[in-house]
């Protein structure tokens, strides 16, 4: 069993007779320290795995397990916990906080468990870490779209969660910024973390170690 153990899980969507089969008896191992890539076209039933990876929905049968433990046997404030410790999240539409500069959204993950002080350190180191040390005092309107793209992997990396999951990371911007994002998924994988990451682009796939393929809620390659 892998840090992850994903063990015969469903997802459906809605009652019969309108119901939606989002994925059906997916199994899939995924190894500490590993890169890997959900890839599928619309409807595959990628991003409901990502989402049933993050503790934020259930699966409708089947188990998730997490170092061995079930992930779902968590209670609701269990689970919060979990995604607070644990998970680092990069969503495509990013959710940075406009009226909040690239500092202060970084920090939002740390004010509460760790107060403003010691949080502007950190988030300081986080922000050098991705090349924005110098833009910190910025809002999100005066930034760029690659730099808030860079904001949000800040964020995302900030607690050092050893988990980071990306939801079509690059899918809003040119070929050249993907592949700078690209670039810092697999500088944080080689610092240790375990990335999964969604996408329809084959070039930022293939940054990744494997390429699982989904088809119709099914995987249909990459499960090895």
């Amino acid at each position: 069993m892998g840090l992850i153990s994903v063990q015969h899980i469903s997802k459906v969507f809605g009652e019969s007779p309108r119901a939606v089969v989002a994925l059906k008896d997916v199994s899939l191992d995924i190894e500490k320290g590993e890169f890997i890539a959900f890839m599928g076209p619309s409807g595959s039933g990628k991003t409901t795995l990502l989402s049933i990876l993050g503790a934020m929905s259930a699966p409708t049968s089947g188990e998730v397990f997490i170092e061995g433990a079930s992930l779902y046997s968590l209670s609701v404030e269990e689970l919060a916990d979990f995604r607070a410790r644990c998970l680092g999240f990069v969503f495509q539409q990013l959710h940075l906080i406009s009226y909040l500069t690239a500092i202060e959204n970084v920090m939002v993950p740390l004010v509460i468990s760790r107060g403003r002080g010691s949080s502007l350190d950190i988030a300081y180191r986080a922000l050098k870490q991705v090349g924005l040390e110098h833009k910190i005092h910025y809002l999100p309107g005066q930034l760029s779209s690659g730099e808030q793209a860079r904001v949000a992997m800040a964020r995302a990396m900030v607690k050092a969660p050893p988990i980071i999951l990306a939801d079509e990371p690059t899918g809003n911007l040119d070929s050249r910024t993907g592949q700078d994002i690209v670039h810092l998924l697999q500088a944080a994988n080689e610092d240790g973390h375990t990335i999964i990451i969604v996408t329809h682009n084959k070039d930022v796939a293939g940054g990744a170690q494997r390429i699982v393929c989904l088809l119709d809620g099914e995987i249909i390659a990459g499960n090895e």
